[in-house]
């Protein structure tokens, strides 16, 4: 357990909050945007925003994959099922996002469509090869960390010529959508990000580097113990502090500067870029996901059935696309843990564990409840 317990221990996190607390600056603000819902979770799960002193303010960002899923993509998935009778599959998470007409994949069940969860694409395939008379379209989702198992099932069902097995892609890549939140008119103020763990496993830290250079704002990547996260904070602060915006790698035990090569050649044989893709929250970006090439055409689920993606517009009272933008924090929702709790979730942030509603219910409101005035900090 070295690389668990040695990145929880409290005695450490302690001192490590203290030395954060002195070495702010008192005279300004730090806004940080963690990019990664593995990051929200562990600041909401280890509480710790209550070490950090209230001028760092930690700002969620667009990383939970379910999250950023837009209803007209949940849409097209239930059609696909309950008008084409495929057999639909997909992640857990998934199946609870809230869809247009009060539907979801798992209530679209409930209405006769033949929707399954599986842990991993190789999952989907196999359903394919036990149901050789139906269409399985496996509905992919995530960013660069979940791609590559979806290329391994795509060139594994052309090799063993699997016709009835397609994909609904929607994976999306990270910094495209980091530029989104930096580009965006009137956007939210940030000084640095706290870069994702796994996706920069995947791609490296070298991609981060025209955020420090090109918009001044320094990027640590971070792993996902709160040991991790704490670290990276302070690294940032002292790079604020400096006048300096770099790249900075804390994860060092997982992450290096080139990524995974063998899983980055692999993504880039059957992946090629989308001309634009809609997230929710952040509108159409343009080069910000990805689609299968030409020569995988035979297992895109878009084009084997007419069902396009329509854009739909999120519940009326749901914050999400403010949340996923870093412009409003979970409980500044009117409807967070009343109308909207995990149970009954009304929008995507509620629904995976990584969501910032969920996390922020999970474990953060306790802590708002006990404290009002730390209702300025997440």
């Amino acid at each position: 357990m070295k690389y668990v317990d040695d990145f929880r221990d409290g005695t450490v996190a302690r001192a490590l909050g203290a030395a954060i607390r002195a070495g702010a600056r008192p005279d300004r603000e730090y806004r940080l945007m963690e990019f990664c819902g593995g990051h929200t979770h562990a600041i909401s799960r280890y509480g710790i925003a209550d070490l950090l002193p209230p001028q760092v303010r930690l700002v969620h960002g667009p990383g939970c994959p379910v999250c950023v899923l837009p209803v007209g993509r949940i849409d097209q998935a239930i059609r696909l099922a309950l008008e084409h009778g495929v057999i639909l599959c997909t992640y857990g998470d998934t199946l609870r996002v809230p869809a247009s007409g009060r539907l979801s994949l798992l209530r679209a069940k409930g209405r006769g469509a033949d929707v399954r969860m599986v842990y991993s694409p190789l999952d989907a395939l196999q359903v394919a090869r036990a149901n050789p008379a139906r269409e399985v379209v496996f509905l992919a989702i995530g960013f660069e960390t979940t791609t590559p198992p979806t290329a391994v099932a795509v060139k594994q069902a052309r090799a063993e010529g699997l016709g009835n097995f397609s994909l609904l892609c929607n994976h999306v890549l990270t910094p495209a959508a980091m530029h989104a939140i930096l580009a965006a008119p009137g956007g939210v103020r940030l000084d640095g990000f706290v870069g994702p763990a796994h996706v920069s496993t995947v791609i490296g830290s070298a991609p981060y580097e025209p955020f420090a250079r090109d918009h001044g704002k320094p990027v640590v990547i971070a792993g996902f113990e709160p040991l991790d996260v704490m670290r990276a904070i302070q690294m940032l602060i002292r790079q604020i502090d400096d006048g300096r915006a770099e790249v900075e790698n804390e994860f060092t035990r997982a992450v290096t500067a080139e990524g995974n090569r063998k899983a980055q050649a692999l993504v880039a044989e059957v992946f090629e870029l989308r001309d634009a893709f809609e997230w929710r929250g952040l509108g159409t970006v343009p080069a910000s996901a990805l689609r299968l090439r030409p020569a995988f055409a035979g297992f895109d689920a878009e084009a084997r059935f007419a069902v396009p993606a329509v854009p739909v517009p999120d519940h009326r009272a749901c914050e999400c696309a403010a949340i996923l933008r870093g412009e409003k924090r979970p409980q500044e929702c009117r409807i967070f843990g009343t109308a909207c709790t995990p149970d009954n979730p009304v929008g995507s942030c509620m629904v995976s564990s990584e969501g910032a509603c969920a996390a922020h219910y999970t474990y953060g409101r306790f802590r708002v409840e006990a404290a009002p005035t730390e209702t300025t900090r997440t």
